[in-house]
Order: C-alpha cells, then structure tokens, then sequence
C-alpha cells in the first residue's frame, strides 16, 4: 500500500512538473490556468495565449471557446493588416505624456483600459487621451478580482463607479469595452459585462513588460513585438513601462514598414467575427 501511495505521489509531481514546463511556452498574463474539462460559468480562468513568430495569428484555444457567447474578443480578422493597440494603466508611472507623444505623431489610435485611481489621480492625462482621440475603457473601478463575484450588484457597481468617474471628468459616457483586471475572468462575470452592454477585450499579443524594475531592453522588446505581430491583433502593452515609452515611437514606424494600419476599437469587426465563429462552430 505504501509503495502504491509512493508511486501515485510522484506521478503527480511529474504531472505538475510537466504542466509547468508547458505553460513555460504560453504567454500568461499573470497565473498558469490549468486546464478544466468542461465549462462552468464559476470556474476562474487566467488568460492567455500561445505566442508565435511566423507573422500569423495565435490559434484558438478550445477550453476559452465558451466566451463567443459572452461578447468578449481577443483577435481580429486574421487577412486583415490592422493592429488595435491597447494600453493597461492602473496608475501613472510618468511615461504616459510619451506614449500619447508618440500615437500623435504617428496619427495612431489607442485605447486605454484605466481604473477608478487613474482618472482621479491624472485627469488631465485622462482629458488629453479622449481630446487626441483615444479611447478610456474600463479596467473596472477598483481593480478587483471580478471573476469571483458572485453577486451582479457588486460587479454593476465597480463598473458604474467607474463610469461616473470618468462622466463627471470628460461630460461623456464611458465606450463601452471592458478588460478584466489581471486578465482573470469567469462566464459569469463575462455574462455581467455583457448584460450591462460592454464587449470584453482580451488580446493576442502581450509580453512581460509590466515588471517596473525588470523592464526588457529597448532591442528585445522591438524583436519580440514586431517578430509577434500578425494581422487582426489585439495588442497590449502596460503604460506603466519605460521601455515601451521609449520604443513606441520605433515600434509604430516598423509596423508602418510592414505594412499595417492601427485602428480603433470603435473601428473592430465585431458582427464579422460573431459571423466567423458562429460558422465555425456549426
């Protein structure tokens, strides 16, 4: 008997080992998500995606099939040459006026998923983000885990909080995208979203830039962001990076050169993806 338990230990161990050195490939945004068998609209998941260098989109994971039916997106067309730049910002860390500096120049679109603090902390870059024609969507008010909330209320009011923040600020209504703090999320919260009529945005490209005092260096993060873009992406950077402030400007010029066209949110083929995956899955 104790030789069977031995045994089952250490298969485990190597099961755990080897889930670890699969989802070393993946890019997470925060946590490894382990694979669930079947769908429930309470089971937590961490996004992510699996990352390639061959100019085509990342493929579709089965077990994130189920959020089609929630009006969440992560990638475009994959035979158009567009790119929907997001950036995250939880709070300022100085580098913002850059990043803005930089989509002026290069007349490219943005969307910026902030939080409660952000708006009142830095109005003014707030009002200058929707002056230039960007987008301020909701990363929710406070930035809580909403993938457990169980009741619609207290998701509603994170989200309305916000809204009222952000209306009190600008006179306008927030547009309504909404991406999940952490990148964590559920059905049931997907559902809430949908219900209070925001789409949640996911993305198809991100990498570790988040890390303040472990920032990539200028060259590899222009490798790794031009070497991973591919048609329809969605991609996010964190605008709490130095080094995306600094290459943004180089990043932007060399998606020119390969031909791409920044556009935004507003601008996303919605209906046509809807169309896409509803064929898909028949």
């Amino acid at each position: 008997m104790k030789k069977q338990k031995g045994l089952i230990v250490f298969a485990v161990a190597c099961l755990d080992v080897i889930l670890i050195a699969l989802a070393s490939t993946f890019n997470f945004h925060t946590e490894v998500c382990f694979f669930q068998a079947a769908h429930s609209e309470t089971s937590e998941y961490s996004w992510y995606f699996k990352p390639r260098s061959d100019g085509l989109q990342p493929q579709n994971l089965p077990e994130f099939a189920f959020i089609r039916d929630y009006e969440a997106y992560w990638v475009g067309e994959p035979k158009e040459k567009v790119i929907y730049l997001t950036f995250d910002a939880g709070y300022e860390n100085g580098y913002t006026p850059q990043i803005l500096e930089a989509l002026k120049k290069h007349n490219a679109p943005a969307a910026f998923f902030v939080v409660g603090h952000y708006i009142k902390s830095s109005p003014e870059l707030v009002t200058r983000m929707v002056d230039e024609g960007h987008l301020v969507c909701s990363h929710s008010m406070n930035h809580k885990n909403m993938a457990v909330m169980s009741d619609f209320s207290a998701f509603k009011s994170e989200m309305e909080e916000l809204e009222n923040v952000y209306a009190e600020l600008t006179g306008k209504k927030m547009p309504a995208y909404y991406r999940p703090p952490e990148g964590k999320f559920s059905g049931r919260c997907l559902k809430y979203a949908q219900e209070l009529g925001y789409k949640t945005i996911f993305w198809s490209f991100a990498y570790f830039d988040w890390y303040v005092d472990d920032q990539p260096s200028e060259e590899d993060a222009i490798k790794i962001i031009t070497t991973r873009t591919h048609p329809g992406a969605i991609v996010l950077l964190h605008a709490t990076s130095q080094t995306n402030a600094k290459v943004l400007d180089r990043v932007l010029t060399e998606w020119e050169n390969m031909g791409y066209e920044l556009k935004s949110l507003d601008e996303f083929p919605f209906e046509q993806i809807k169309e896409d995956l509803g064929a898909s899955k028949d």
